[in-house]
């Protein structure tokens, strides 16, 4: 959509501070005396053993290799979630810079870029120590916002239907409603930000764990952006659980949320509630919900680990790796033996080039060719030419060799 010059420049004025008390987020956290902390506490410690135990199952390359599909199925439910679907297809030829010649695909393929390059810096550290602060928050949603397209950096106002401009980084200068929800106003921001920043920071493991959850309710009910709070949120939520957790980015709890879209969104409006009665807690919001929504996100984020700790069982994957290999053989897409050179990658970190020939018993030339066919497939990568060669999982092979990771759907090739 093409907005006019008269529509750059919104009537609505910013909303002034109403000077709402940041003790109207409270509590920020379970407290001690909640009948729900010895269950909370007990889904703590269990998700904590998981993470630890998955990641410890896995060679370091293979690690790396998750991740990065990882990342690209995370950012497929983070906006299915926000109503943008994008074909994990589409989405693997954005990484490519093959785009769509439909402007809304092509729209939607460029967020979906933008949404695994945030994540991706996340993972690699950039944002360690720093998820709950204003300023981190605040680079988050620069990094996602400035990588998008002009059409979708406009939300249009639900009252007044101005269109108004989202400014990566910056906190909204405009009351919003969502759903039910009143926000703070514009002015409250900061202090809200300062508290949210003061409650999450400096935790130990068991509270650090708690807030992947809490927080994650309590910056969409402050909903410091006029767009793309949501992703913000998860992101947010998948940088706390890489602090305590050491997780690799290797698990997502978006797949869950999505798979889940109906009790995640019923959850989160549930702790907008104030407080029912004296035996829910002492803040001016319900601590029962809560309660409830971190239960809820606990045990989502332990289902995500189960499910990949099925789908990357050795011997299971092991079979469809070769199964894949045998089929590209017989269609004359992968030279012979390739199997076995997938088979290696599994059980080791890398695998020198030099070492081929000898492993699959072939010439030298014919190792060759077997590299330059698989990296050709996608299934195998190498940084250089003479670099050691690791496995890789390319989304379009999502199906067959990681089944249930993207939900199944059809596509059609230059969609």
């Amino acid at each position: 959509m093409n907005k006019g010059e008269a529509d750059k420049e919104p009537a609505i004025k910013a909303a002034e501070d109403r000077g709402e008390y940041v003790a109207l987020m409270e509590p920020l956290l379970i407290g001690e005396s909640s009948r729900q902390r010895p269950e909370i506490a007990d889904l703590v410690v269990e998700l904590a053993s998981r993470a630890a135990g998955f990641r410890r199952s896995l060679p370091e390359g293979l690690t790396a290799a998750i991740a990065h599909l990882v990342r690209a199925m995370n950012c497929y439910y983070s906006n299915l979630i926000e109503g943008h679907d994008t074909h994990p297809v589409d989405i693997e030829r954005a990484l490519k810079d093959d785009y769509s010649a439909d402007k809304r695909k092509r729209d939607l393929q460029l967020e979906a870029r933008a949404h695994i390059a945030v994540q991706e810096w996340i993972d690699a550290g950039g944002l360690a120590g720093r998820a709950t602060t204003a300023e981190g928050l605040r680079e988050m949603h620069r990094r996602f916002c400035a990588e998008l397209p002009e059409d979708l950096l406009w939300i249009q106002h639900p009252s007044s239907h101005e269109w108004l401009p989202v400014k990566p980084g910056e906190l909204r200068e405009h009351g919003v409603q969502v759903g039910q929800h009143v926000p703070v106003s514009p002015g409250a921001l900061p202090r809200f930000l300062e508290r949210f920043e003061g409650a999450y920071g400096r935790l130990g493991l068991t509270e650090g764990i708690i807030a992947s959850a809490c927080a994650h309710h309590r910056l969409l009910w402050i909903h410091p952006f006029l767009d793309g709070n949501g992703r913000v949120a998860r992101l947010m939520s998948h940088a706390i659980l890489l602090d305590w957790l050491d997780t690799g980015g290797i698990w997502s709890v978006a797949r869950g949320l999505a798979r889940n879209e109906s009790e995640y969104k019923f959850r989160l409006m549930a702790c907008d509630l104030e407080r029912r009665n004296d035996f829910d807690g002492r803040g001016h919001l319900s601590e029962e919900a809560l309660a409830e929504y971190t239960k809820f996100f606990l045990r989502i984020c332990i289902d995500q680990i189960d499910f990949m700790e099925r789908l990357m069982q050795p011997d299971r994957l092991r079979e469809r790796l070769l199964m894949w290999a045998e089929e590209e053989i017989r269609a004359d897409t992968l030279p012979p033996k390739s199997g076995r050179v997938l088979e290696a990658l599994l059980y080791r970190n890398h695998l020198p080039r030099g070492d081929i020939a000898g492993l699959v018993g072939v010439s030298e030339r014919q190792a060759r060719r077997i590299t330059a066919a698989l990296i050709d497939s996608g299934i195998v990568t190498s940084k250089s030419s003479r670099a050691p060669l690791y496995l890789a999982f390319p989304v379009r092979l999502a199906p067959r060799l990681m089944p249930g990771l993207f939900p199944e759907m059809p596509y059609e090739a230059g969609a």
